[in-house]
């Protein structure tokens, strides 16, 4: 995979194996009261889920607290592996440049400097 230095990014994955079985681990992110004990509702916009795939996949959209007030998707998908375990891959997408959104300036824009008259 390329990446330009040009394309900001537009998503972080994360992938983890783990002991518990599939069922386990929906129910972990499914259900309200557990989810909320590692992922607080003040951490998303709203505690009910934008999309669900039962057994699958489950997407939250994240409150950014950020002077633009923009907000991400975190998708979490579980697939169980060849040992019993699940195979939990978390997908956090920033939101979309548009909207009316600026993209991050770098500290060092490497602007060409202003000298002042004296």
């Amino acid at each position: 995979m390329t990446h330009s230095k040009k394309s900001p990014l537009k998503e972080l994955v994360f992938d983890y194996c783990l002991d518990a079985s599939p069922e386990k681990v929906w129910r972990a992110i499914s259900i309200d009261e557990l989810r909320a004990e590692w992922l607080p509702n003040s951490d998303l916009e709203a505690a009910q889920p934008i999309a669900k795939t039962p057994g699958e996949e489950i997407s939250f959209r994240m409150r950014d607290d950020g002077p633009e007030s923009t907000s991400s998707t975190v998708t979490f998908q579980i697939r169980s592996d060849f040992r019993g375990g699940t195979r939990l891959r978390i997908i956090h997408r920033a939101p979309e440049a548009g909207a009316g959104r600026k993209p991050p300036v770098a500290a060092n824009c490497n602007k060409g400097c202003l000298l002042r008259a004296a």
